[in-house]
């Protein structure tokens, strides 16, 4: 699934200006999770792994139990992937992702442009390390994540969205939550439910909002419950037992 980032035992031979310079992962972070989700643990021992297909990533973080907390996103020359580790310590997460790749759309006629901006700003004057720094881009994006205390249910949901009439512009009512993902021996896993299930009513109450789901999740919780879903187009019933609160 992921692979730790072994660019890291490289770090001894990188200057110390490349570190000093100003962190971009920190600079384009932009917050995801409303909860002001953090780590559980005090001081995180922050791991930092290499991902490979972010939408199938992060449907697995979410089944072992983890929520983004946030993510970084840019375009720039060489960036150690220290400088995300740096800024997932800092806001405490437990896991970040990083991801990077040569952007092949950066055309010749752009890359000179570079060089004459870093002309502009050195008063007519290009260095070789400009050239050097302007030559090759990469795009980098870097997903944080914290560790969910044990789910009550144990399901990342969204609402449907709503389908158009075909003999009217408004939009008729979908009802019920998709399932994201379903976190591993969590009570919905063990209920069998699955990604891409459809859930429909929980203890015989309709569901069509997610704090719908909440709102009952935490209700029954410690009680054996009937969860209604469609999978597929076919109707089905399973039951299981709500976790208690921590």
């Amino acid at each position: 699934m992921l692979k730790i980032l072994l660019g890291l035992v490289l770090l001894g031979t990188l200057s110390f200006n490349v570190l000093a310079e100003e962190n971009l992962y920190e600079k384009n972070y932009q917050a995801q999770n409303t909860g002001n989700l953090t780590s559980m643990q005090e001081n995180p021992d922050t791991k930092i792994y290499a991902g490979n297909q972010k939408d199938e990533d992060n449907i697995s973080m979410l089944e072992n139990g983890y929520d983004m907390m946030g993510a970084s996103g840019f375009e720039a020359g060489n960036i150690v992937p220290e400088l995300a580790l740096q800024h997932a310590k800092v806001i405490k997460a437990d896991i970040v992702l990083v991801y990077s790749k040569y952007d092949s759309t950066k055309t010749a006629a752009s890359k000179i442009q570079l060089i004459k901006e870093a002309a502009k700003k050195n008063g007519g004057e290009v260095e070789a390390k400009d050239i050097a720094a302007n030559a090759t881009q990469y795009q980098y994006y870097a997903s944080y994540w914290g560790k969910l205390p044990t789910p009550l249910l144990g399901v990342h949901i969204i609402k449907l969205v709503p389908k158009k009439t075909d003999h009217s512009e408004q939009e008729s009512e979908s009802k019920g939550l998709k399932v994201l993902a379903v976190i591993k021996d969590s009570p919905a896993a063990k209920a069998g439910l699955i990604r891409g299930d459809v859930l429909t009513k929980i203890a015989n109450v309709e569901l069509n909002k997610p704090e719908e789901l909440s709102s009952l999740v935490r209700k029954f919780q410690g009680q054996n419950i009937a969860i209604e879903y469609e999978r597929e187009g076919n109707k089905a019933i399973a039951t299981t037992q709500i976790n208690n609160s921590n």
